[in-house]
């Protein structure tokens, strides 16, 4: 009834209002989901799978898959890895550099644990990020990022 006596301008005018406020409701919504996404390369995975070793002279020739797919590109990544025996004690200790690494994009690199057998590798451990330099990216961060995987036999952790 009393719908019936404001006049048919005003409801039509009330009707533009709740309308044109869901329109702005739903943009905000929109502008922070694509705010939301543009973020979101930062805290991809960075995935790294140990995928071969071969015997390169006195040396252990290793092929790592570096999977950055979904993240940012980065200047410099440079990784602290340890190879132990089957027994468990380290062996050797290298720092490599893997980068630059590009965004959206999966490289592999390929480096060597001098003056130790392949077959003498039980396990490769991740100890360290020591550089990662692009963007936001802070070390610490892309340690967190980093996940390890392995195809070559040995474990491949962190």
């Amino acid at each position: 009834m009393l719908a019936l006596s404001v006049p048919l301008y005003r409801r039509r005018i009330g009707r533009i209002a709740l309308d044109t406020a869901a329109c702005l409701s739903l943009s905000a919504l929109l502008v922070v989901s694509a705010l939301a996404q543009e973020a979101a390369p930062e805290k991809a995975p960075l995935k790294l799978q140990l995928n071969k070793l071969e015997t390169a002279g006195e040396a252990c020739r290793v092929t790592l898959v570096v999977d950055n797919a979904k993240g940012a590109g980065l200047k410099s990544y440079k990784v602290d890895l340890f190879a132990f025996d089957p027994e468990g004690v380290a062996q050797k200790r290298v720092a490599v550099e893997l980068g630059p690494l590009p965004g959206r994009k999966t490289t592999v690199k390929i480096f060597d644990f001098p003056g130790i057998a392949c077959a003498k590798v039980g396990r490769v451990l991740l100890n360290d990020v020591l550089a990662c330099d692009g963007g936001d990216a802070a070390r610490e961060a892309c340690l967190e990022r980093t996940e390890t995987e392995t195809k070559a036999g040995p474990a491949f952790d962190r």
